[in-house]
């Protein structure tokens, strides 16, 4: 049988998010669309590929076979288009992607090892940016590629597509003060010590803009500049941390809060300079979004 690689990304983003609407929602399709979608790839396949529940959808053995294999057949469909697209571009011009750092973190280091591994004929310049800094760089046709957040002013400037979950949650040492907990509010983590990223961090400052002056005061233990040492600090119970969600997913050493507060939950975009695309962009962006979909590994 033929697959078609729209309904084998839509089958991805269906299993990772555990929902069929937040999948259709990542392909920006309508909900009758998305389930159309699967149920047409289960007919081909001959076998129920997922099982519905009133809490979501998980795949069945045969499901994860294919999730598997599909992931496959997406990165070789981008080396595909890289080869084609290679005689098409002078490999002098570097492509330029912007992101904040928590992108930083997991997404862009996975998607760049993938990409510069395939074509060793295209250079990439990497910088750390705030999302408004980063669209405004878009706009200008300044870069090719950015990681943005969904409710950053700007984001209707330029073209953008849902690539992940970008909500903030709250860490700290496993079996700590945070053990039994599902959910809390920001004030209620101000009442503990805390780690945190130090004031130039993007992420530090998005989140006290969106807590405004009235915040409450936070005792910071210490403040770092990487992600991954603020994480190992709350793992060693240093004090609790403020990190987005998959920066820390899978990591046995920490609890894992959400946070109830509506600033923290928030969306990744993969968002698109202005002007005509660079054909080893869009082959960049589909190793982004396989990353996306892929995280955690396993």
């Amino acid at each position: 049988m033929r697959y078609d690689l729209d309904d084998l990304r839509l089958f991805l983003h269906v299993v990772a998010e555990g929902s069929i609407t937040a999948g259709a929602r990542r392909m920006h399709l309508s909900l009758p669309s998305a389930s159309a979608r699967v149920r047409a790839l289960e007919h081909h396949a001959g076998v129920e590929l997922l099982v519905r529940g009133r809490r979501g959808v998980r795949p069945t053995p045969a499901g994860t076979t294919l999730t598997r294999h599909a992931r496959d057949v997406l990165t070789h469909a981008a080396r595909l288009e890289g080869a084609v697209g290679s005689y098409r571009r002078s490999p002098a011009a570097p492509l330029t992607l912007l992101s904040g750092g928590a992108a930083m973190y997991w997404l862009v280091p996975q998607a760049l090892v993938t990409f510069l591994r395939e074509r060793p004929d295209v250079d990439v310049e990497v910088h750390e940016s705030r999302s408004t800094h980063t669209l405004r760089m878009l706009a200008d046709g300044a870069a090719d590629l950015g990681v943005v957040i969904d409710n950053e002013e700007g984001v209707r400037d330029v073209d953008t597509e849902p690539l992940c979950d970008g909500s903030i949650v709250v860490v700290g040492q496993a079996g700590g003060i945070l053990a039994g907990r599902t959910s809390l509010t920001y004030g209620e983590v101000a009442e503990h010590p805390m780690v945190g990223l130090d004031a130039q961090s993007s992420l530090r400052r998005w989140i006290e803009k969106r807590l405004g002056p009235h915040a409450p005061a936070v005792r910071f233990r210490t403040t770092v500049a990487d992600i991954g040492v603020l994480v190992a600090l709350a793992a060693a119970g240093v004090g609790l941390a403020l990190v987005p969600r998959r920066a820390v997913d899978g990591d046995r050493r920490l609890d894992v809060c959400a946070l109830e507060d509506g600033w923290a939950r928030r969306e990744h975009l993969l968002a698109w300079g202005a002007g005509d695309r660079n054909p080893a962009a869009t082959v960049l962006a589909e190793h982004l979004r396989a990353a996306a979909v892929a995280y955690p590994p396993g």
